[in-house]
């Protein structure tokens, strides 16, 4: 039974109300003034308070600021005769819960109850109602989809019920819906990924189509651009974070491309600035690739890969390259927007790559992103926190347009399948790239002829190799180890939803 606290110099006359609450299977505790309300509050803790504010003695403000010291967690709902604007700025910078005018009626109290005390599970058991009436067709698109059209709107339905039942007892449900999809999808990835290369192949928007296709046309109408990639950024991370951003910008257009293979940011980052697949990179600008085994960065030539984009396309613009990985870094960066002139302008934030590094390697990190809900947390959190909210707030105040991206996204992992390869494969548990690749698990897809879809060839006889759903690749040596160290972590290089389906987004600055 949820307890109110009503206090109010004319107690008296609120017996009907009290009455017609209690019938409501409400404990209703009262107190005709600020000092026997504050007695009442030491003794228990009331679910709510209704606090009249024009009381004699200890006004109800003044009691308003008592009730937050001793109990700051207990929502007031503040009701008054007065509609004085100072009176209400006041309590609402008091943090009351909700603001009424006499004379209330009992469906205001009941509403205000409902809203303050039932809300969440109000709202959960709507939600949770509401997809249970929506599983069916969700299996249906999953069972029926044949377009990459229809994968984006599976994706961006599934992130949808992610979100809203992140808290709830269903989440096991729509965790099996998601394992359904992805073993769906990965057959189909499987079937038509090749023809995406072929002469005549339809094929969806790739990593080497976004600056032709997001950027290019921003810069011919003259605007100034940010393109803003965060490494390992998930469509249901971008939802998590798009309230705060929509702070200083308006979405103008909100896209989802796909990812090449690997999705690993060597190949993928790479393809999205030089526009090419990293055979063409390989072949063509032999200088800005980094194979494999190279103990080199595989990504310190980025800037340089933007350049070969824009001349082959004869593109004059001028630009700016960026890629932040601390704090500091970003604030010069934010220093040095004030200035900026050139219209295009690139910036690389890498802080959730290395929160997922990070939560690998780091017990007390598995702890804290121990779950898919807990990684969109974090995510929310470090965006709220880091220069990076200052970065797009200040790029909005001077006028630029913004395309937030990604190169790819990532997957928890939960299943370690076995495989036995040449010493020099790459280490990637996601993928492998080498010679002699065997691996007995019916859910990995391979690629034997790695040049029929842009991919180059560290020796004649390698082929490529990429886990699906939820898999993790394991050598037999220490399998049981490595199983068990990275189980559970968030990992990429595959083929699933959250890593091949990302977000593209176009945004315009408010004002």
């Amino acid at each position: 039974m949820s307890q109110i606290l009503w206090v109010d110099d004319e107690i008296d006359l609120l017996q009907p109300y009290i009455i017609y609450l209690k019938g409501k299977n409400y404990e209703v505790v009262t107190a005709s003034n600020g000092e026997d309300a504050l007695d009442a509050l030491a003794q228990r803790v009331p679910d709510i308070v209704f606090l009249d504010e024009n009381m004699p003695g200890m006004t109800g403000l003044e009691t308003l600021q008592e009730i937050k010291r001793l109990r700051p967690e207990v929502p007031v709902v503040m009701i008054t005769k007065s509609e004085e604007e100072h009176i209400m700025e006041q309590a609402i910078g008091e943090k009351i819960a909700d603001y009424l005018i006499k004379p209330v009626n009992p469906s205001q109290i009941l509403l205000c109850l409902k809203k303050h005390i039932h809300q969440q599970e109000i709202v959960t058991e709507q939600v949770q109602q509401n997809y249970r009436q929506e599983w069916s067709d969700i299996s249906y698109m999953i069972d029926t989809a044949t377009t990459i059209e229809e994968w984006q709107a599976i994706e961006r339905t599934l992130s949808k019920w992610d979100l809203e039942l992140e808290n709830s007892a269903m989440r096991p449900l729509i965790e099996d819906q998601r394992t359904q999809a992805n073993a769906a999808f990965a057959k189909w990835i499987a079937k038509n990924y090749e023809s995406w290369f072929s002469s005549d192949g339809k094929r969806p928007i790739l990593s080497t189509d976004v600056m032709k296709h997001a950027v290019f046309p921003l810069l011919d109408k003259g605007e100034k651009v940010l393109l803003c990639v965060i490494d390992n950024f998930r469509y249901d991370q971008w939802k998590t974070i798009q309230p705060l951003i929509s702070e200083f910008y308006t979405i103008r257009t909100e896209e989802q491309y796909t990812s090449i293979l690997p999705t690993a940011t060597q190949y993928a980052r790479n393809a999205i600035f030089s526009g090419l697949m990293p055979l063409q990179i390989q072949q063509m600008y032999p200088q800005y690739w980094v194979e494999e085994g190279d103990e080199e960065s595989k990504n310190q030539y980025e800037k340089e890969l933007v350049q070969t984009l824009l001349d082959r396309y004869r593109r004059r613009e001028s630009f700016n390259y960026w890629k932040v990985n601390e704090s500091d870094f970003c604030e010069r960066v934010i220093a040095q927007l004030k200035g900026v002139q050139t219209p295009l302008n690139v910036v690389v934030l890498n802080f959730i790559d290395m929160l997922s590094h990070s939560r690998t390697e780091s017990k007390m990190m598995r702890e804290l992103a121990n779950d898919e809900a807990a990684y969109r947390s974090l995510t929310l959190s470090w965006f709220r926190h880091s220069p990076t909210y200052e970065l797009l707030r200040r790029a909005a105040e001077l006028g630029f347009t913004l395309v937030l991206t990604t190169d790819h996204g990532t997957t928890r992992v939960k299943n370690a399948v076995q495989i036995v390869a040449d010493k020099n494969t790459n280490t990637n548990i996601r993928y492998k790239v080498g010679k002699a690749l065997n691996c007995n698990s019916k859910n990995v897809f391979t690629i034997e002829q790695p040049k029929r879809v842009g991919l180059p060839c560290p020796n004649i006889s390698s082929s490529y190799a990429f886990c699906t759903g939820s898999d993790f690749f394991a050598y037999p040596n220490q399998f049981n180890y490595y199983a068990q160290y990275y189980r559970n972590t968030f990992q990429h290089g595959g083929i699933s939803l959250e890593e091949m389906i990302i977000p593209l987004v176009t945004l315009t600055p408010k004002g």
